[in-house]
C-alpha cells in the first residue's frame, strides 16, 4: 500500500469530496440550508454518523476519507463569510429576505424527507405543537436573545447549534443565529480568523457532535418521523421570527429587491435540495 500510485481517478475522487465539503460548509453559513442535509444529499451523512458513533472503528481509513471533506467545508465557510459579512452590513433587510427564500425553497424536500418512513396524524400534531411552542418561546424571548452577549460561553452555544446542524439533517443552525443577533458577528469572525470566535465555536461544535451523535443515531433509527416533524415545527417557527420588520429608507427599489432576492433564495434552496436525486451514496 505504501508504494500505491495515485491515479487520476483517485485525484478526481479527492477533489469531488473537497467540492462536496464546500457545499456542506455552506450549510453552516446559509440560513435555511442544513449541513447535515447536504451531507445526506451527497451520500456521506451515514458514513459521518457511523464514524462519529464508532470513532475507533476503521479510524485511519475514515480520517483519510474525510480530510478533503473537512478542508472543503472550512474553505466554503471562509469564502462565503466574506460575502455574508459585507452584504448583511450594507443590505440587511434585503439579504434577510434572501435567507427566508432559501428556507422556503427547501420546505418541499424537508416535507418529503420527514415523511419518507410514513406520516401519521400523530406526526402532524407533533409538528403543530412544536411550531406553536417554538414560536411562543422565540417570541417571548425575543428581547433576551436579540441582545445576547457575545462571549466565550455564548459562542460555544453557537458552536453547539452548528454541530446539531451536522448531525440532524434538515436543521439549519443559522436560522437561530440570525434570530439571536450573532450571525453577522460569526461571519465577521470567520472572515478575520478571530480566535475569540473560532475557538469556542469549534469547542462547542466538537462537544455536541461527539456527545450527541450516538443519541441522534438511536433516536432517528427508532423515532424518525416524530423527531423530524418536531424539527420541522421548530424550523418553521424560527423562519417566521427572522422575517424583517424594519423597511425604513429602502424605497420602492428596496421592496423590489426583497421580492427578487426572496425568489432567488427559494430557487437556490430548491436547487440544493434537488441535488439528492443526482448523486448516489458513497461506500
Amino acid at each position: 500500500m505504501e508504494n500505491e500510485k495515485i491515479t487520476p481517478s483517485m485525484k478526481n475522487d479527492w477533489f469531488l469530496r473537497f467540492i462536496k465539503g464546500m457545499f456542506i460548509g455552506s450549510g453552516f453559513i446559509l440560513p435555511g440550508v442544513s449541513g447535515g442535509a447536504l451531507a445526506a444529499v451527497f451520500g456521506i451523512y451515514e458514513r459521518i454518523i457511523s464514524f462519529l458513533a464508532h470513532i475507533t472503528k476503521n479510524f485511519k481509513e475514515n480520517v483519510l476519507f474525510f480530510i478533503p471533506v473537512g478542508l472543503g467545508g472550512l474553505t466554503g465557510v471562509f469564502l462565503l463569510s466574506f460575502a455574508v459579512s459585507f452584504l448583511l452590513g450594507e443590505f440587511e433587510t434585503i439579504i434577510l429576505w434572501f435567507f427566508v427564500g432559501c428556507i422556503i425553497g427547501t420546505v418541499p424536500a424537508l416535507w418529503k424527507e420527514a415523511g419518507k418512513k410514513g406520516r401519521s396524524t400523530k406526526d402532524l400534531i407533533i409538528l403543530g405543537v412544536s411550531f406553536v411552542l417554538g414560536f411562543l418561546f422565540l417570541w417571548q424571548g425575543s428581547g433576551l436573545f436579540g441582545e445576547v452577549d457575545q462571549n466565550f460561553f455564548t459562542w460555544m452555544i453557537a458552536g453547539g447549534l452548528i454541530g446539531l446542524g451536522l448531525i440532524v439533517p434538515g436543521l439549519s443552525p443559522s436560522n437561530f443565529l440570525v434570530y439571536m443577533g450573532m450571525y453577522k458577528s460569526m461571519a465577521d469572525g470567520f472572515k478575520t480568523l478571530d480566535l475569540g470566535v473560532l475557538v469556542p465555536i469549534a469547542i462547542g461544535g466538537l462537544v455536541t457532535v461527539l456527545s450527541l451523535s450516538k443519541l441522534m443515531d438511536w433516536v432517528f433509527s427508532r423515532y424518525f418521523a416524530p423527531m423530524f416533524h418536531f424539527i420541522l415545527g421548530i424550523v418553521f417557527a424560527s423562519t417566521i421570527m427572522i422575517i424583517p420588520t424594519n423597511y425604513s429608507g429602502i424605497g420602492i427599489l428596496g421592496f423590489i429587491g426583497c421580492a427578487v432576492l426572496c425568489f432567488l433564495g427559494a430557487a437556490l434552496g430548491w436547487w440544493m435540495s434537488r441535488l439528492e436525486e443526482r448523486y448516489v451514496p458513497e461506500d
